[in-house]
């Protein structure tokens, strides 16, 4: 069965009910800044900074992996994704903000604060050819919830002034502690601490098993299937003797 409403990103949109998997899952919330629709920012000044296509894709838990196929537990039901070989296979790595420059493609995870500003709680840079993955920005708290937490994909510049929020895109450098991050209807500005934990997406030899949260970059085939050859291992399943 073909699951196409969850997180199969097409002009800027992001359907199905990815958000429940951000509540669920802490981690998620802080990593992929990862899922939402598309945006790109009109300011001359940040002409230089090229906006990624968004990449379509699907996040949940994964169900069953074999060489040539990968079934997915989402909100909206089971996606069956193809694997195409070769596969490569993702995995977050420390790093640091010296890794955060004018060609990065990042996602930042924010939380605003009472006077409207944002304060980045995780960064997370991808390499060039995840590059659009999950473009957009997307609050990922619950309604009448008292937080606003939010995810952002795009391309970042760092401006002279500080704001904050969560974001995924390419990064600028600039002055001072923050970024802005552009996608394709616009921009966030996200005010970055000191102390920031900062990770890599990193090419990496990943075994999946049963209850792996992961993120598959997909294609849709002329067949109507969905087929990846890119999959990205967000938190590994937990052990039976790890609380949830």
């Amino acid at each position: 069965m073909i699951v196409e409403k969850v997180l199969y990103t097409a002009k800027g949109r992001t359907t199905g009910s990815w958000k429940d998997i951000f509540m669920k899952h802490s981690l998620l919330r802080l990593v992929f800044v990862t899922l939402l629709a598309a945006q790109a920012a009109p300011n001359a000044a940040w002409a230089q900074v090229q906006v990624a296509p968004p990449i379509p894709g699907v996040i949940g838990k994964v169900q069953s992996f074999t060489g040539s196929s990968l079934d997915v537990q989402t909100p909206s039901g089971v996606v069956h994704i193809d694997v195409k070989q070769p596969l490569i296979t993702y995995k977050k790595v420390p790093s640091d903000l010296s890794h955060v420059t004018s060609a990065s493609y990042v996602g930042v995870a924010s939380t605003e604060q009472a006077d409207g500003k944002e304060v980045a709680k995780e960064i997370i840079i991808f390499p060039a050819e995840l590059r659009g993955t999950a473009e957009g920005s997307v609050l990922t708290d619950p309604p009448g919830a008292t937080t606003h937490s939010r995810m952002t994909n795009g391309s970042v510049s760092r401006p002279a002034v500080s704001h904050s929020r969560m974001t995924n895109g390419t990064v600028q450098k600039g002055s001072g502690t923050t970024l802005v991050v552009q996608y394709q209807d616009g921009s966030k500005t996200i005010s970055v601490p000191a102390n920031v934990p900062v990770t890599q997406v990193a090419s990496e030899q990943v075994t999946f098993a049963d209850g792996d949260v992961v993120y598959a970059a997909t294609e849709k085939l002329p067949d109507g299937t969905l087929a990846t050859d890119k999959i990205l291992l967000i938190a590994a399943a937990a052990s039976p003797n790890t609380k949830q």
